[in-house]
């Protein structure tokens, strides 16, 4: 496409067309199909390329967006995924699921009048229609170094470590509990955000790249000692997995779910039904049809679990959250989404407890209060007397985020954690007290972002290569 300066004066910023909220709901698909080739052409052409890139700056990966974006507009399509590639080892998840509102195209310089240009659309256009015609990472170049690392935790950060170490000629072995590789991409981000066949695209890349991955392992502390004896580094990317409870009372009640958990089965149940595992397929998860459910929490992760309830069959959905909808930290997209799906949001509303049946054998509401911001500059929020009701629910699923949860080995070994479980690193690039082992992503953050854990894995990597190989890192 011939390059016009001022294409977005005369082309809308445009999203692949969703799919219809009846089909939506019919199914666990991915809500938002792909660019036709000559779409992502036209709307990568709406890029100013304006000299300072603050997309790129915002982008915790400072992806070299401008770029690629010409490329994808004159056809040049493999070479946008090397391009792509170079700085983001997953670009085709973080396309579908980084929050872009909150980072590169909010910070777009289009966005101010024009709107943003449709970076996230196109990053996942990129890859899904480069792997499809065959384009892979050339590693012909690359030559073994005889070293070996093992990374525990084959989330984002996991696999962007293990990316970057095959790159560097290093040999990466993940070890993940599960069976799938992924972990939170895989078991917490329902497939209408991200379709599991991506991850398991992302795999065989990776296993042709030379990544050997060890599932269903639990590593324990027979096996974390021989893993620090028997490789020459190890990377934790472990995540962070223990949920946040909010010291309700009543949590403890029968339809009270932890939102992970309540993810994982949800997961489990589509991984067994395209097995053809019948008996797994109906297990640890009640019955939503008809129901009426409260989520309670305001990011992402509440998101996905009201959408999911939707799609389960649930009568009535709503999010409560205790303050304003611009005081949300999840995706404004992913808000949007749940409206058009039926979910009502009720803001500015504190849970105090949940309340059981007349039985008192079942959840059967939720008492809150009104809040309203307080005063100050601190941010904190005041409640209206005289306002607390109860919100009658018949399942209740806490969102209120999640802690890291470390490994009692690790101590054992000098590798020094935070009072609330993350892992303390001496500096950017994740090393930790034991001089072989490295970390990164939640485990380290606290519940994050997808981007910040590739991130972390990226860096952690281009260390460890600097430690046992003494060259600066990959090209």
């Amino acid at each position: 496409m011939k390059r016009q300066p001022f294409q977005f004066l005369e082309v809308p910023r445009r999203l692949p067309r969703p799919l219809p909220v009846p089909v939506r709901l019919l199914g666990w698909g991915e809500s938002h199909p792909g660019f036709a080739p000559a779409d992502a052409a036209e709307q990568s052409a709406r890029c100013l390329d304006c000299g300072n890139p603050y997309c790129s700056w915002k982008c915790p990966l400072h992806n070299p967006i401008p770029d690629w974006l010409a490329l994808v507009r004159e056809g040049r399509l493999f070479e946008a995924a090397e391009l792509a590639h170079e700085s983001n080892p997953l670009p085709e998840i973080c396309g579908r699921v980084c929050p872009q509102d909150r980072l590169c195209e909010g910070d777009c310089t289009l966005e101010t009048g024009f709107d943003a240009v449709t970076i996230g659309a196109v990053e996942k256009y990129i890859v899904d229609e480069a792997f499809r015609q065959g384009w892979r990472p050339d590693l012909s170049a690359v030559r073994a170094s005889g070293r070996r690392v093992a990374v525990i935790g084959a989330g984002p950060a996991g696999l962007a470590c293990a990316d970057r170490l095959a790159r560097a000629g290093i040999e990466a072995h993940v070890f993940d509990r599960h069976g799938e590789i992924g972990g939170l991409l895989s078991f917490g981000i329902p497939a209408f955000k991200l379709e599991k066949a991506v991850v398991r695209t992302r795999r065989a890349v990776l296993e042709a790249m030379g990544v050997r991955f060890h599932l269903h392992t639990e590593v324990d502390a027979a096996l974390g000692g021989e893993l620090l004896r028997g490789f020459d580094a190890v990377f934790l990317g472990t995540g962070a997995t223990t949920p946040v409870d909010g010291g309700l009372a009543g949590r403890e009640l029968p339809g009270v779910l932890q939102a992970l958990p309540f993810l994982v089965a949800n997961a489990r149940r589509q991984f067994a039904a395209e097995a053809g595992d019948a008996i797994a397929a109906d297990a640890d998860l009640p019955d939503f049809r008809g129901r009426r459910v409260l989520v309670l929490g305001g990011g992402d992760t509440a998101m996905d679990c009201v959408r999911s309830a939707r799609r389960l069959g649930a009568g009535e959905v709503s999010c409560v959250y205790r303050r304003g909808e611009a005081d949300m930290p999840g995706s404004r997209r992913e808000v949007a989404h749940a409206r058009e799906e039926g979910v009502s949001f009720v803001f500015h509303c504190q849970p105090l407890a949940l309340e059981a049946g007349a039985d008192g054998a079942h959840v059967a509401g939720v008492r809150v209060v009104d809040t309203v911001a307080g005063a100050g500059r601190s941010g904190g929020i005041a409640t209206v007397a005289g306002s607390e009701r109860v919100l009658p629910a018949d399942l209740v699923i806490l969102a209120f985020g999640f802690r890291p949860s470390p490994a009692p080995w690790w101590r054992e070994h000098g590798i020094g954690l935070h009072a609330d479980g993350r892992v303390r690193v001496l500096g950017a690039d994740g090393a930790t007290g034991h001089p072989k082992v490295f970390a990164g992503g939640d485990n380290v953050r606290g519940a994050d972002l997808v981007v910040t854990a590739v991130h972390d894995g990226r860096q952690a990597a281009h260390a460890i290569t600097r430690h046992l190989l003494g060259t600066p890192h990959p090209p």
